[in-house]
């Protein structure tokens, strides 16, 4: 599938959403969470049905729900969502329960510390690919000072299996925001569709030297183009206060998850890196990532054209069950959140 061009990648940024920070009675909120989906021309008749036209914006948000009243939420639907949009610029409401479809990136770090704790996780990780159904792709991203796209997306893991058994790097360099960033851009290469998740699933010791993009820049990045990171941490050890103590990551590293919707794992303590065990079964991790995945709801709504009108809307998505509140990516529990719509005109044809 041919990916989009440069110009129309630059266009769609002009149009998407700018989502901006409120004050209600329900706190503040900065979400930065913009996405316009495009129908390829060239995209397989079979898949048509998930896909939505060029014409239309559809911005998509996914949450996590919290019941005070109740551990376990059940039954939770799109009759429990509200829609308040005073400007009229929306023409519907979006809902999707849990996460059937993933495009799926592993990026992986090669330096010799980890090559062969990651070298052994191809079976948990492919396994944790495959639950999501056949329509799920997986790619694979190996860095040290370079990232490179070691496996295409496919449906089929084989080219992805491969891909976790490599040489140790003997770089004295590594880049973990660079990688993120070519995880990120490689979902350009794919078509947007209904109810699909992009997820990175980073695996490193949390150290970078030699990145050239800032931290910042990639979790915004993210955040724009709406692709989730799963951070798990293989950390080193060092002495402190007369004990062995996990090296603290760069900045950024964790914040990678926390920020884009996905979560943090910290694999190991000061036990395990004296037990010298290169053994370690990640598969709790990928149950976990599954889990938190499935948990998952998106919500949304389509952009009606009068949005492209001049000014800022705001739109309202609250909650109608008691008790219930939700969040989106690093932002707070609240009964509902405001965000802002603003959108340029569409470029003449």
């Amino acid at each position: 599938m041919p990916g989009t061009t440069f110009a129309l990648k630059k266009a769609l940024r002009l149009w998407s959403a700018r989502l901006f920070q409120q004050k209600s009675v329900f706190g503040r909120l900065l979400v930065a969470f913009a996405l316009v989906m495009v129908f390829p021309s060239s995209l397989p008749a079979q898949e048509t049905d998930d896909v939505v036209r060029v014409n239309t914006d559809l911005l998509l948000f996914p949450i996590r729900l919290k019941d005070k009243n109740h551990p376990v939420i059940t039954d939770f639907s799109e009759k429990d969502l509200s829609l308040k949009d005073l400007d009229g610029v929306t023409s519907g409401l979006y809902f999707s329960a849990g996460v059937d479809r993933v495009a799926l990136v592993f990026a992986l770090d090669q330096s010799g510390s980890l090559r062969e704790i990651v070298g052994q996780q191809q079976n948990a990780a492919l396994a944790l690919f495959s639950r999501f159904g056949e329509r799920s792709s997986v790619a694979i991203i190996r860095f040290s000072e370079t990232p490179v796209l070691a496996a295409n997306f496919s449906s089929d893991p084989t080219e992805a299996r491969a891909a976790f058994k490599f040489p140790a790097a003997h770089d004295k360099h590594t880049a973990i925001f660079d990688a993120a960033a070519k995880a990120i851009s490689t979902f350009e290469t794919l078509p947007r569709v209904h109810g699909e998740r992009r997820i990175v699933i980073l695996i490193s010791d949390g150290l970078d030297n030699f990145s050239r993009v800032k931290p910042s820049e990639v979790i915004k990045l993210a955040v724009e183009n709406q692709v989730s990171f799963y951070v798990i941490h293989l950390p080193l050890f060092e002495p402190r206060d007369d004990r062995l103590a996990v090296r603290t990551p760069t900045k950024g590293f964790r914040e990678l998850a926390e920020k884009t919707g996905g979560s943090y794992f910290l694999v190991g303590d000061s036990k395990t890196a004296l037990s010298h065990d290169k053994n370690q079964d990640l598969s709790p991790i990928f149950t976990a990532i599954e889990e938190d995945l499935r948990s998952q709801y998106v919500i949304g709504f389509y952009v009606a054209e009068g949005a492209r009108k001049g000014g800022t809307h705001r739109v309202s998505i609250g909650l109608t069950r008691r008790g219930l509140t939700y969040s989106v990516a690093q932002y707070g529990f609240a009964k509902a959140h405001d965000f802002m719509i603003n959108l340029a005109p569409r470029p003449a044809p």
